[in-house]
């Protein structure tokens, strides 16, 4: 893959990039598979993690391109001054349109790779607004004030309306085509149907952080081509019910 083909912005002290699904973001311990990170390096030599985003979560990361950039940036998201909205697809219709999910994340001890909600957990708080309400599923922005991990797949569990797609806090099936359209016809060339969506439906959106010139960067990842897909069908459904 090119990293041109995912740079969204870019200046002399970061490069903003909206990460597809499936692609670790920085290496992992065993340093095997390839990742976001080891691509930048290969682009531009020295480059720098500010955070991170899960690998099955697409969207918005930035990476500092010099050490003082990088102490900038990172100072930031540590002191909680950065805004930072994502947006996912949730199982079901949620009650409440609005509303906020103040509660503490830890390690699930039972289940490695997992977390819990846990009072010795930290804390970890989420905003969320319904954008639109498709019954079986419910489009949602997010708003996370901490950065644990797994925050909102974990919060989305807690509100009874897991992430679609979600393997570990969800039920993890795909989207098919025949559950959102009523009069779906199987192809003649298809012996079965292929999911429209088979990865988890979370995206980072949008950051907005103060560059090293003190200049407010509001930077946006627009959603790829199969979320996009889903919600244009949920929608072209909805209207015509």
């Amino acid at each position: 893959m090119k990293t041109a083909d995912y740079i969204v912005f870019e200046n002399e002290s970061l490069v903003a990039l909206n990460k597809p699904s499936g692609l670790l973001s920085i290496p992992d311990r065993e340093g095997k598979e390839i990742s976001l990170k080891t691509l930048l390096k290969e682009k531009y030599g020295n480059i720098f993690t500010v955070h991170r985003l899960d690998r099955e979560t697409s969207g918005l990361i930035i990476f500092a391109k010099t050490p003082e950039a990088h102490r900038h940036f990172t100072t930031q998201f540590e002191e909680r001054k950065t805004l930072k909205i994502y947006f996912a697809l949730l199982l079901g219709s949620l009650n409440e349109k609005e509303g906020s999910i103040n509660a503490p994340i830890a390690e699930n001890m039972m289940k490695r790779g997992s977390m819990i909600i846990h009072r010795r957990g930290k804390t970890a708080l989420t905003d969320y607004k319904v954008l639109h309400d498709f019954g079986i599923y419910s489009y949602v922005q997010f708003q996370i004030h901490t950065g644990r991990t797994h925050q909102i797949r974990v919060h989305a569990k807690e509100l009874g309306h897991p992430v679609v797609c979600d393997e570990l806090y969800g039920n993890g099936k795909p989207v098919f085509l025949s559950a959102l359209k009523p009069k779906f016809k199987l192809s003649k060339n298809d012996l079965e149907e292929r999911p429209m969506l088979n990865r988890l439906a979370l995206h980072a959106g949008q950051l907005k952080i103060m560059d090293v010139n003190s200049e407010l960067l509001e930077l946006e990842a627009p959603l790829h081509k199969d979320f996009r897909a889903i919600l244009q069908q949920l929608e072209k459904n909805k209207l015509k019910q």
